[in-house]
């Protein structure tokens, strides 16, 4: 699950990647005229450039509270679910898993273009090859059924979105679809055709709406549930766990809608308590100085520093701007390539 719903992919290891599955050429998600906002003339800002509402999202410490969401969500699609458990070693390596899901997100997010494009082609390729058997009706499916790989995308991108809003991100209507409308590149490197994805808020809305009567809690999200709940550690660690896993997991639960609470069949707390623990909890990550977070491997947003200049350095507070990404006068609308329209300003 998460970026990476099904066989163990890690980050780009040396797989050639070609055109993308819809047939466009790729584009930078700001166009192809856009310049580097550090000023570092011909840097490769890669898929979404600093520019994009993404770029400055992502480096947000809360995004670790979304990713379990996304997973306990991701959980309730039966089939989606029945592909991790059936071609990963998820119960014996899920801190690895979730890990290597981290790095694809970096790696699409911040890498080159084509750290990217090999990451996606990685999936794509692992993908293809695997199978499942669906629980309920014994039927055989491949796992890069489209209907599954929309599941998971949406399932990502609505907790990403939820958590950071509702911890306190700043992002304006427009932004949150701007954000939306952005990770429909995600999508396409992962094997989706973007024009079937939703590209703004209110379609991943309706998207939720279409595919709730899908979803149940089997045996396979249970086991999911008992995992993030209680994570395998060794017994010294335990009171570690307990002490600090345990209420992020708890917290990322309990920000779920209310029809996943009811399929899992765990209460969770009012809805305002949920906010305002976010909100503190997003408030205490966030007061970690964010070069000290970034030094933790695998590092993408300090290469990508590096390479871009220090004005590609990612944070939410460039949303609240006068200027903010996306909300400026004189915008400009370009296709990125994937039947979408992205905005950015002119150079």
């Amino acid at each position: 699950m998460g970026a990476v719903p099904y066989g163990d992919e890690g980050g780009p290891r040396g797989v050639d990647y070609g055109a993308p599955r819809d047939g466009h050429a790729r584009r930078d998600v700001n166009g192809p005229a856009s310049k580097p906002a550090s000023g570092f003339e011909g840097a490769d800002p890669g898929l979404y450039g600093p520019r994009s509402v993404t770029w400055q999202c992502h480096g947000d410490p809360i995004m670790w509270i979304a990713g379990v969401r996304a997973l306990y969500l991701q959980a309730l699609h039966p089939r989606a679910v029945r592909g991790v458990m059936a071609n990963s070693d998820f119960r014996q390596d899920a801190w690895g898993r979730l890990l290597r899901t981290a790095d694809f997100v970096g790696t699409i997010t911040y890498g080159t273009t084509e750290s990217a494009e090999r990451a996606g082609a990685r999936v794509r390729k692992i993908h293809r090859m695997l199978s499942a058997t669906d629980p309920t009706t014994g039927e055989g499916f491949p796992v890069d059924d489209p209907e599954l790989l929309l599941w998971v995308h949406c399932a990502q991108i609505d907790s990403f979105l939820h958590i950071l809003r509702r911890s306190g991100v700043p992002l304006t209507p427009a932004q949150a679809d701007r954000y939306v409308d952005e990770n429909r590149t995600n999508a396409r490197l992962v094997g989706l055709d973007p024009a079937e994805v939703p590209a703004t808020a209110a379609g991943l809305a309706a998207y939720f709406e279409r595919i709730r009567p899908r979803l149940a809690a089997g045996a396979d999200a249970r086991a999911v549930d008992d995992f993030l709940h209680s994570p395998p550690v060794h017994p010294l660690l335990v009171p570690g766990r307990n002490l600090l896993w345990r209420p992020l997991a708890e917290l990322a639960y309990g920000s779920l809608p209310a029809y996943a609470h009811r399929l899992y069949g765990r209460p969770a707390p009012a809805p305002r308590t949920v906010t305002r623990r976010l909100r503190l909890t997003g408030l205490a990550l966030r007061s970690i100085p964010a070069g000290l977070r970034w030094q933790l491997p695998p590092g993408h947003i300090l290469r990508a520093m590096r390479r871009m200049g220090p004005g590609s350095r990612p944070s939410t507070h460039a949303l609240r701007s006068p200027a903010a990404i996306l909300d400026r006068p004189g915008r400009v609308e370009h296709d990125n390539g994937g039947g979408s329209r992205t905005w950015l300003s002119p150079d």
